[in-house]
């Protein structure tokens, strides 16, 4: 890139950037030596289960609202027009689903990690293999969310690029290891509002010197970037409303109904109904995102119109654009293009922490704790810091081998999306399906995600020999990414028609792998009979659909398990005979932890009333709780 167009910082935008850096460190310090200093398991990886609504919901926006999608769906909407939009019908059912489904399964059987409930559900090995899973997929991701933003701003701004890299690095180590989980949610709900400030900032400025709003539009119109109802069933073309709206609830699902990351916001909130409540705030605010996306992508269209800064070789490539647009806009307004690298930045920190945060919790729970029963509290809090420490650096040597990557960048931002889709047909087989046994559960894994990476690599492979210059594109929801490339005329045919697969299908595809495989293994290898199932594990959606069938043969069909029954305040039943420990809770709502047994020992065998509850009744209570 010429040095003519290269633009830079002026003192007052350091200023501000550096103060969101320091805010942030300074959360993490506030709950390091306040409240319990992070002295137990309970309160530095799940917050003491004390958080409310808000906090909560503004987090699980955050965590997967990163600097990638900051870059990406602007960047989307200029080169293609507003078909993308199209993906926030996904987010009803793709919110809806985790808030009355897979929360209610999870927070009455009182878990810390994901993981634990594959245990519970079909044993230690589907634990182990999911939990590897998880943590192959956020460590790729990791380097990649760390090193993208700052190289979009090495390259158009001339800002330090390891200077930012170990930046973000080491202040998001700290803080995390630090404060635990209250100080990566709280300050998740800064960051959330710094990216909001920084993106109205270029919206507002950028649409008054097109002219306003309306001949933003106008433009927009004129250039054909406002598109219509796309209801094209093609499921090779990249986006219509099939593939963004039907697609993209598989995405959620796998976002905010099993990945780690979410699942340990939703454990950490004080009651069922206020995890349930933050998936219902969650769903506004990612409209509003969208929509912050989709018109800071008209206001660039409506200045730069047809006349490309990539055509121009002002960037080298659409994940570029972004910045330069806000470089270029902002230029005269000092401080300005300061908070929108603090907004872009605040998506890379808040994506990162969870990350951290997550990653040291399944090590802890999954890895560590089962085989070392007798581990003190004190010790095991101090591992779980050492964990966080340890995954800080991590991440910092894969943003040096994302540095090394090239064109593979795009590949690495796949691979986080293809391992979504399997890991979210393994939970599903576990909870919709009683049958499913623990030989199917590892097999289907193993076949998703087989199947994830043929598409996934060849898709990409066959891209790069079709587009000698690929650039990145959007990566709804931060999940995926793929590779732009030039469209062949003739429809692909054979193998050559799966890799042109459009990737919001990966995670539909790749889950109905598990799925599939799973069932089809398990009643081969002798399915597993309905009193052998842990009581809690299986969520009652065939008995629901089913109602109309006699006793008797839903019995056969193992469509009766109910679903656990919330506690009473001040009570908690042990779930099964498992062997890991479970949560807890007192009267005064403080959680604490004690081994099973013991628990069985105290609160005697469930009566025969409280495990036969119908159907009907689980599901009128689970009605109630979202009211």
């Amino acid at each position: 890139m010429a040095d003519a167009v290269q633009m830079h910082f002026t003192s007052v935008d350091y200023v501000i950037f550096a103060i969101l850096l320091v805010a942030s460190v300074g959360i993490g310090l506030f709950y390091a030596f306040s409240g319990g200093r992070q002295r137990t398991t309970q309160e530095f990886l799940l917050a003491d289960r004390s958080m409310s609504c808000l906090p909560v919901s503004l987090s699980l926006l955050a965590t997967f609202q990163s600097a990638v999608a900051i870059l990406g769906a602007p960047s989307e909407i200029y080169a293609n027009g507003t078909q993308y939009w199209f993906l926030g019908c996904s987010y009803f059912l793709g919110l809806l689903i985790p808030a009355h489904v897979f929360i209610p399964v999870f927070y009455r059987l009182r878990l810390t990690s994901a993981y634990q409930y594959l245990e519970l559900r079909f044993s230690k090995a589907v634990r182990i293999c999911g939990t590897v899973t998880f943590i192959f997929q956020m460590v790729v991701y990791m380097g990649v969310v760390l090193y993208a933003p700052a190289l979009a701003l090495n390259a158009v701004t001339g800002f330090h690029l390891w200077g930012a890299v170990l930046a973000m690095g080491l202040v998001c180590t700290l803080y995390t290891t630090l404060g635990g989980l209250k100080a990566v949610i709280w300050t998740d709900v800064f960051q959330t509002v710094v990216m909001f400030a920084g993106q109205l900032a270029v919206i507002v400025v950028g649409a008054h010197q097109a002219g306003g709003i309306a001949e933003v539009w106008r433009k927009a119109q004129n250039g054909s970037r406002i598109a219509g109802l796309d209801l094209n069933p093609d499921p090779l073309e990249r986006h219509t409303f099939w593939t963004l709206g039907v697609g993209g609830i598989f995405l959620m699902l796998a976002l905010y109904g099993v990945n780690q990351a979410q699942v340990q916001r939703y454990l950490s909130s004080r009651t069922e109904k206020e995890a349930i409540m933050s998936c219902y705030v969650v769903f506004p605010c990612q409209q509003i995102v969208l929509a912050l996306g989709c018109l800071m992508g008209l206001v660039m269209f409506a200045r730069y119109g047809e006349d490309s800064p990539l055509d121009k070789g002002y960037v080298h490539s659409n994940d570029q654009m972004v910045l330069y647009f806000v470089m270029d806009v902002l230029q005269d307004l000092p401080g300005l293009p300061g908070l929108f690298v603090a907004c872009l930045f605040s998506g890379a920190l808040s994506t990162i922490s969870s990350a951290f945060n997550s990653l040291a919790t399944v090590t802890m729970e999954d890895l560590i704790k089962p085989h070392f029963p007798t581990m003190t509290e004190t010790r095991a809090t101090l591992l779980s810091k050492g964990l966080a420490l340890s995954y800080g650096l991590v991440c910092l040597a894969m943003a040096y081998i994302a540095s090394q990557m090239g064109s593979v960048l795009q590949a690495a931002l796949s691979i986080f999306g293809m391992v979504g889709g399997p890991l979210l047909g393994l939970f599903c087989l576990g909870m919709f399906f009683p049958w499913a046994n623990s030989v199917g559960a590892i097999t289907g894994l193993v076949a998703g995600l087989v199947m994830a990476f043929w598409i996934g690599i060849g898709s990409f492979m066959a891209r790069i020999q079709l587009a000698p210059s690929p650039t990145l594109g959007p990566d709804a929801g931060n999940l995926t990414s793929i590779v732009t490339a030039v469209t062949a005329k003739s429809r692909p045919t054979g193998v050559r028609a799966l890799y042109s697969l459009s990737y919001m299908w990966y995670s539909v595809h790749n889950s109905t792998t598990v799925v599939v495989v799973g069932l089809i293994v398990s009643l081969l290898t002798g399915p597993m009979k309905e009193k052998d199932v842990a009581p809690g594990t299986v969520y009652p959606v065939l008995g629901n659909l089913l109602f109309f069938l006699p006793e008797r043969y839903k019995e056969k069909l193992c469509c009766v398990t109910p679903l656990q029954p919330r506690s009473p305040p001040g009570q908690s039943k042990a779930i099964g005979t498992q062997p890991y420990q479970m949560g807890q809770k007192e009267s005064n709502g403080m959680i604490y932890r004690k081994e099973v047994g013991r628990i069985e020992e105290e609160d005697e065998e469930p009566s025969k009333e409280e495990t036969t509850i119908p159907t009907c009744d689980i599901a009128h209570e689970v009605l109630e709780t979202a009211l």
